[in-house]
């Protein structure tokens, strides 16, 4: 239709142990702005647990998606990632946006899915305290700031919940 505006979709891969508000803020902020978010998980239907309460029921289970399906993919900290990181169908899925140049959102412990895909020294971003050493031993351009946008990858990463609000304002306006 002309004049349409068509808003991204975003897909969001979490499972068990996902930390709750990492989840929550940027979802409703994308949420706020038109764009479609799909929760992947395993398969389709699945329950989350959130760290504090939260509960999920997955929209798709990523043997069902691609990331030629979205134009960006957000990863939620917690324990979620480190989950993750160990599937490789999802470090493929992470790798794929990587390679394909889509945005790409990460807070927290989200980064630590970098590491499996092999193409982190290309990377600049942040993290967690504890995950940072990890990503500048894999060849990440590291920085302790409250949100960093490497424009040359479409990539923007934040280090916890205090960091929200940079978070969810660059990732906004990445997919305007």
């Amino acid at each position: 239709m002309k004049g349409e505006i068509i808003m991204s979709k975003v897909a969001v891969i979490v499972t068990n142990d996902v930390e709750d508000v990492e989840f929550t803020s940027p979802v409703k902020a994308l949420k706020a702005a038109g764009h479609d978010i799909m929760v992947i998980e395993n398969k389709a239907g699945n329950k989350i647990a959130g760290k504090h309460g939260l509960k999920l029921v997955a929209d798709k289970g990523i043997d069902d998606v691609s990331a030629a399906d979205f134009d960006a993919l957000l990863i939620p900290g917690g324990f979620s990632p480190d989950q993750l990181r160990a599937d490789k169908r999802f470090v493929d899925f992470v790798r794929d946006f990587l390679l394909t140049n889509k945005h790409v959102f990460a807070i927290c412990h989200g980064p630590q899915l970098f590491i499996q895909t092999g193409l982190t020294s290309a990377l600049k971003l942040t993290a967690y305290t504890t995950v940072r050493p990890d990503l500048y031993y894999a060849g990440a351009q590291v920085f302790d700031k409250s949100v960093v946008v490497d424009k040359k990858h479409k990539l923007v990463t934040s280090r916890t919940p205090d960091d929200l609000s940079d978070f969810n304002r660059e990732i906004v306006s990445a997919l305007k």
